[in-house]
């Protein structure tokens, strides 16, 4: 179990941030929320999901920076940080726990009856944005998707894929050994218990960060490495997160392929922010994400330079804060105060 340090530390950046701590429904999804009752049209909640193997901690730098009027909605991913794991890791199942935990709290939070869909813009970093991706190709009843904010991913069929020149794929394979070693639940469970889930955590976190000194500044700052570290540390916490990887090399890229068949995209306006020196350099934007999107559906992107790395939101947060921000006013929600 984490020590109480990292749920302590967590709770208290986001208390003095101005959100609210809450966990709900059966699945016990916790999340970090401000003025959820206030959501429009025109200001939409602003539903921030983190990655592997973080928690909603990772938005502690963009948050203060973002719309001071936007409602935020910051859960911990079913399994990591605060949240209890649930039976299935699949990314849409994921998702719709998450938008659930969102409905019941707005249930809790708001005054009168109003049967409108509930305004959303959707921003999310690696798993989190496998989670998005997933449910914006899908929908969610009651739930009106404005935009789609993905954070340093590809299509995860994308990334399966061995198109390159076998020297090229043994690169890619190296680079990404985590996908097919987490997917393998119970030797991955043992072999990093063995390890120290916490160095576990903290090699990978290093070695997908960027080399900017700035940059890795703001990845440490506020005793980030000891939250994750410690999260990460908890037995359900290490299973569940294999878990997603397992569900991530199964049902989640059968279900892209089947989607892709059936010509289900995303069909909302969508914002990519990449690394330039690492996803980037493998991956050509925003056209390997043109096939995912419905015929006519805006494709905005940003690439972070200079040495930042997978961590964009966290290494970067002012840059990644004004082109979100920026975005946000393009959709026309969410106009700063």
């Amino acid at each position: 179990m984490a020590s109480i340090s990292a749920h302590k530390i967590q709770d208290d950046k986001f208390n003095s941030l101005g959100l609210t701590k809450l966990a709900v429904n059966e699945e016990q999804v916790t999340s970090y929320s401000r003025a959820l009752g206030t959501a429009s049209e025109k200001n939409p909640i602003l539903v921030l999901v983190h990655g592997y193997p973080q928690s909603a901690y990772m938005w502690r730098h963009l948050i203060p920076l973002l719309p001071q009027n936007a409602p935020i909605f910051a859960p911990d991913l079913p399994g990591y940080g605060t949240s209890a794991a649930i039976q299935k890791n699949d990314k849409l199942t994921i998702g719709n726990a998450i938008l659930a935990a969102l409905m019941t709290e707005i249930k809790r939070t708001s005054s009168g009856s109003s049967t409108s869909n509930i305004p959303v813009v959707l921003i999310g970093h690696d798993r989190g944005a496998r989670v998005l991706h997933h449910l914006a190709v899908s929908g969610v009843e009651g739930v009106n998707i404005l935009g789609v904010c993905l954070i340093d991913i590809v299509p995860t069929s994308t990334q399966w894929q061995r198109n390159a020149s076998p020297v090229d794929a043994a690169k890619e394979v190296t680079g990404y050994f985590h996908w097919p070693f987490l997917a393998n639940v119970s030797l991955a469970v043992r072999m990093i218990t063995a390890f120290g889930a916490s160095n576990w955590c903290e090699e990978m976190i290093l070695h997908w960060a960027g080399k900017n000194p700035s940059g890795l500044d703001n990845l440490k700052a506020d005793d980030a490495l000891t939250v994750y570290g410690e999260f990460l540390s908890q037995p359900h916490s290490l299973k569940a997160s294999c878990e997603d990887y397992r569900e991530g090399a199964t049902t989640d890229v059968e279900r892209d392929q089947q989607n892709q068949k059936e010509g289900k995209r995303i069909k909302s306006p969508l914002l990519l922010l990449y690394s330039a020196d690492y996803i980037g350099s493998r991956y050509k934007f925003p056209d390997v994400w043109k096939d995912w999107v419905d015929n006519g559906v805006e494709i905005q992107h940003h690439s972070f330079g200079d040495g930042i790395g997978h961590f964009g939101a966290e290494e970067a947060p002012q840059e990644a804060a004004k082109v979100i921000n920026a975005w946000l006013t393009r959709l026309g929600v969410n106009a700063a105060s």
